[in-house]
């Protein structure tokens, strides 16, 4: 028995798509299938726009842009979570403005953001951890009173929906992954989801190195020139290709993945009663996607000795995840943690994730489940 903790989702028509964009001589990007996935993702979200990028980096950092982040202000996120969150921001001159997350669904607290918000704020990022939503009811009603910009970093969030609402689609911008990683991949890449019609072109603009191209492509100008700041963001159209031919199976891929979320629940649940671990919480309003299954060890020396009985002693893929930015040199470097850190430190030491991949399946998890009772049941308290 040996299972990896990742493996990059494969369907069995990604060749073919990516022979076809060949055969069509157009690899360099915003061809047709990058026109596919960008029409998917609007039909499936209800976006008013998504634009395919080479990574949701890529698309924070145009979401910055549009923001029109300056030196010295400042961006709220929470200190649990990815370094491009911040990055996006901080390339920009911000501050970021860590604050604590939850304890059940890791998420930022949004008790305690309208406490860390100055004169200086900008942006509030919500980050869906585990595709699980933050309460963006409250979130969007902070910034509404304090007339701030929300840009949701939904990584993990495509397939995942609050309230019947798409993640991505609920602030002024959404940004997508799909790293290898990630439930739908295209090796690097991401998107990012726009709400109101006038930051169209602007989006345009800066993901064509701040050229009007895309309207050249339309027919809509006789000529394209340099007319703003902007980047390359465009990901090859072999990439995208490799994308759409897991967005037509989207559906098969999440209802795969639930499948397996829901039978780890299932099986370590009576440890979790029994007050071994803790298990992954999912708020009511909130369709998650299967992102990823962790569970909470009791501590961070329990947790290490756990990684190891898994990995060493019985080949199975288990990690921690994010180490809190405001403990990192660059987070004390460009960061402020304002508030107490109750739970961001204590719960990120104590969270472990179990392997989560299409092709994984019910039967797997429960050999998987079994040997994690064993460790919990050897007699260890």
């Amino acid at each position: 028995m040996k299972y990896d903790f990742n493996v990059p989702p494969c369907v069995g028509t990604e060749i073919d798509y990516i022979a076809d964009a060949i055969r069509m001589h157009k690899i360099s990007g915003d061809g047709e299938y990058t026109k596919k996935c960008n029409k998917w993702l609007e039909d499936k979200t209800g976006s008013t726009k998504v634009l395919l990028t080479t990574s949701c980096t890529h698309a924070t950092e145009m979401a910055a842009l549009l923001c029109d982040i300056k030196p010295d202000d400042e961006v709220i996120m929470p200190s649990y979570t990815f370094v491009s969150t911040a990055d996006a921001f901080v390339l920009r001159g911000a501050k970021a403005v860590f604050v604590d997350i939850r304890p059940d669904t890791m998420n930022i607290d949004e008790n305690l953001i309208e406490n860390a918000i100055t004169d200086k704020t900008k942006v509030i990022v919500p980050v869906h951890y585990a595709g699980v939503s933050c309460e963006m009811d409250k979130i969007m009603e902070i910034a509404r009173k304090h007339g701030l910009k929300v840009v949701e970093d939904a990584a993990q969030g495509v397939m995942s929906s609050y309230k019947g609402k798409a993640l991505g689609t609920i602030g002024d911008y959404g940004c997508y992954s799909f790293h290898e990683t990630k439930n739908y991949s295209m090796g690097e890449g991401g998107a990012l989801l726009i709400k109101d019609k006038a930051d169209i072109e602007p989006a345009e603009i800066i993901r064509e190195k701040g050229t009007n191209r895309s309207k050249f492509f339309r027919g809509q100008i006789d000529k394209y020139t340099w007319v703003e700041a902007g980047s390359s963001y465009l990901p090859s159209e072999l990439n995208a290709a490799h994308l759409y031919a897991q967005l037509e199976k989207a559906d098969e891929i999440n209802n795969a993945r639930l499948a397996c979320w829901n039978r780890y629940y299932e099986c370590l649940k009576p440890l979790a009663e029994e007050g071994y671990i803790e298990l992954p919480a999912v708020p009511e309003g909130c369709v998650h996607n299967a992102h990823m299954f962790y569970i909470k060890a009791k501590d961070i020396n329990e947790r290490s000795e756990f990684i190891s009985y898994m990995k060493k002693d019985n080949a199975i893929g288990v990690v921690f995840h994010y180490i809190p930015l405001h403990t990192a040199p660059a987070g004390q470097k460009y960061g402020e943690f304002r508030g107490e850190d109750k739970y961001t430190t204590k719960e990120s030491e104590r969270l472990v994730r179990l392997p989560m991949y299409y092709g994984l399946i019910p039967d797997n998890v429960e050999e998987i489940c079994s040997v994690i009772a064993k460790f919990y049941k050897r007699g260890k308290r």
